[in-house]
């Protein structure tokens, strides 16, 4: 059933409505911003000054028209679908490794070509991980307590879902994945003991990882202090922090960054919050946190009224979403402020991206769709208190 858009509009969470539209807006300006000395750089492969501007704008309307799409679509209808779509996203992981569907950039097989825009299916994972994590807590929650089967069985899933995504590489993906997975078994109720010894034993493999890995390990150095080779393995890290020190408290103005002058690598996608803060200064970046962290807020809120509703998929889902957004943001805005070593993830509903645009928008929606349902239960009591 189709409903208007202004009786949607008085029925859901403006709060998480007016912070994504904002962050989104935010988002489109700060990428032409970025993007147009890249894009004038380029024009030899037929790139004009708004190309970067006119694809994310694109991006942006088919992730608005998915987002709408997705409303429609009960929560028990996700539910349903879960596993299915967990297996599709688990068939794309292996799809992108094939050499002639993948595509390689820079050493990585993290696309597949769709005509003019390509897809990449680690983004899609991190939404349908939060989607199966969710079926499955709630499927198997008398066994929560149970090491060997309520957490092993899963365990497996994300272990092959971990070396697919080892293989492109992606590392950042794997780090918000596990990060949401193991959130979401925690909030389902997980045994704390075992939580514990979860978070230790992945503390030390990510460590591993980190060591027995050359490029990674260098990125760590370069981490640790990057003044030491500023033109070499630190190159990024401290030119995004000379962004945000020329940007002082408020900016040196929307269009007059420097470092986006190729000076500061992907300035429009990983590196956006740095331009941001070149150019808007403390206030602007101090104003995105804020939006970040009511969005945040919002959906622990959806997922908390969901669980006090017992709807315990919708709950863990909302939730789900919340810890997505805080990692994947907090992990962006730790590179940028070299607070974190650096990592190819980009800034939720900011970034140049198609599919991370596209999924974003599209677990706002299901986010709204769990506080619509919720409402909806609400105006149901009290007209039934009413008529009695």
């Amino acid at each position: 059933m189709l409903y208007s858009p202004v009786a949607r509009r008085a029925e859901l969470d403006l709060s998480i409505f007016w912070s994504v539209l904002l962050l989104l807006a935010v988002g489109l300006v700060m990428v032409y911003s970025s993007s147009i000395a890249t894009a004038e750089a380029d024009k030899a492969w037929g790139f004009h000054a708004h190309y970067f501007l006119v694809r994310h704008s694109i991006f942006l309307s088919l992730g608005f028209v998915a987002a709408c799409i997705a409303f429609q679509i009960p929560i028990a209808t996700w539910q349903r679908m879960a596993p299915w779509l967990f297996i599709a996203g688990a068939f794309l992981l292996v799809l992108v490794l094939i050499p002639g569907i993948g595509k390689d950039v820079n050493g990585s097989r993290r696309w597949i070509r769709l005509g003019f825009m390509t897809m990449q299916p680690s983004e899609m994972m991190k939404l349908l991980a939060v989607l199966y994590a969710a079926d499955y807590t709630v499927r198997k929650a008398a066994f929560m307590h149970d090491f060997k089967r309520g957490f092993l069985p899963m365990a497996g899933v994300m272990v092959f879902v971990g070396a697919m995504l080892l293989r492109e590489p992606d590392f950042g993906a794997l780090v918000v994945i596990t990060s949401i997975t193991m959130a979401i078994l925690f909030l389902g109720g997980l045994n704390w003991r075992v939580f514990a010894a979860l978070i230790f034993c992945l503390a030390v493999s990510f460590a591993g990882l980190v060591v027995t890995s050359p490029y990674r390990w260098e990125r760590m150095k370069g981490f640790m202090d990057p003044w030491s080779d500023p033109y070499g393995k630190s190159y990024q890290l401290t030119h995004s922090l000379i962004a945000f020190g020329r940007g002082e408290w408020t900016g040196v103005g929307l269009g007059a960054s420097v470092e986006k002058l190729f000076y500061l690598p992907e300035a429009h996608t990983d590196f956006l919050l740095a331009v941001i803060a070149e150019e808007l200064g403390f206030v602007g970046v101090a104003i995105i946190i804020g939006l970040f962290a009511l969005l945040i807020h919002r959906a622990f809120a959806v997922g908390r009224e969901s669980m006090m509703r017992e709807k315990y998929f919708a709950a863990l889902v909302a939730q789900g979403i919340g810890v997505w957004i805080t990692v994947q943001a907090f992990i962006n805005m730790g590179v940028n402020m070299g607070l974190l070593p650096t990592k190819g993830l980009t800034l939720p509903f900011l970034s140049f991206g198609g599919t991370g645009i596209l999924v974003n928008c599209v677990a706002v929606a299901i986010l709204l769709r769990i506080d619509y349902e919720n409402r909806a239960q609400t105006r149901t009591s009290t007209s039934k208190v009413r008529r009695s």
